[in-house]
C-alpha cells in the first residue's frame, strides 16, 4: 500500500474523530459529556441544547462518514487496491467518531458517521435503512431500537442490491461496532427500563394540559 493510501486512511481517522458535537455547544456553557447520555453525538446534542445544534452536529457527523471516503476515491482512482483503500477509509472514520483520539478516545456511538460512510457506498440502501429507523422509533418509541435495526438493514439492501463483497465486508464491520458500541442500550431495552421518547411527548403533554 502507497504512501497516498497510508496518509487517506490516517486523515480519515482524524477527521472522524473530530467531536462536532463538543465543539457545537462549546458556546452554551454546557458540556455534553456530562449531561444527558453523556453522548457527544446528535441526539444528545439536540435534547440539551435544542433542535437546531442537533442537526448541525448530525450534518457535520455525517459529512465526516462521507467525504473521507469520496476524496478518497479521487486520490487513488488508479490504485490496483482501490476497493480496499476506500473501504479502510471508511471504517477509519467511522473508528475515528467511536475512539476520538482527541478525547481520550471515549467518543459517541457512530450511526451518524456510519450514515455518511453507507451514502457513499450505496445512497439507495440508505433510504431502505431510514425507512427502518422511522419505523421502528415510531412503533417502539426507542431511537436506539431504530439505530441498532436501521443499521443492521444495510447488510439486507446491500445483498437485495447485489453490492460487491467488499462493500458487503465493510458494512458488517460498521454495523458489528455500532451494535458493540449499544451494549447499555441493549442490555436496558432487554430490561425494560431503555428511556422512550413516547413517554418524554405523553409526559409533556400532560403537563401542558
Amino acid at each position: 500500500m502507497n504512501s497516498t493510501a497510508i496518509f487517506s486512511i490516517f486523515a480519515a481517522y482524524l477527521l472522524g474523530a473530530v467531536p462536532f458535537g463538543l465543539l457545537l455547544s462549546r458556546g452554551s456553557g454546557i458540556d455534553i459529556r456530562t449531561q444527558g447520555s453523556k453522548n457527544i453525538g446528535a441526539t444528545n446534542v439536540a435534547r440539551l441544547l435544542g433542535k437546531k445544534i442537533g442537526a448541525l452536529t448530525l450534518a457535520f457527523d455525517v459529512l465526516k462518514g462521507f467525504a473521507p471516503m469520496f476524496l478518497a476515491a479521487l486520490l487513488v482512482q488508479d490504485d490496483p487496491q482501490r476497493d480496499l483503500i476506500i473501504a479502510l477509509c471508511g471504517a477509519a472514520s467511522v473508528l475515528g467518531h467511536m475512539f476520538p483520539v482527541y478525547l481520550r478516545f471515549k467518543g459517541g456511538k457512530g450511526v451518524a458517521t456510519a450514515l455518511g460512510a453507507f451514502l457513499y457506498l450505496a445512497p439507495l440502501a440508505v433510504l431502505g435503512c431510514v425507512l427502518v429507523f422511522v419505523a421502528a422509533v415510531y412503533l417502539s418509541g426507542f431511537v436506539s431500537l431504530g439505530s441498532l435495526l436501521g443499521s443492521a438493514s444495510i447488510l439486507l439492501w446491500l445483498t437485495l442490491l447485489q453490492a460487491p463483497i467488499w462493500k458487503l465486508g465493510l458494512a458488517a464491520f460498521i454495523v458489528v461496532m455500532i451494535w458493540g458500541k449499544h451494549y447499555q442500550n441493549i442490555g436496558r431495552l432487554v430490561r425494560g427500563t431503555e428511556k422512550s421518547w413516547k413517554k418524554k411527548a405523553e409526559t409533556a403533554a400532560e403537563a401542558e394540559g
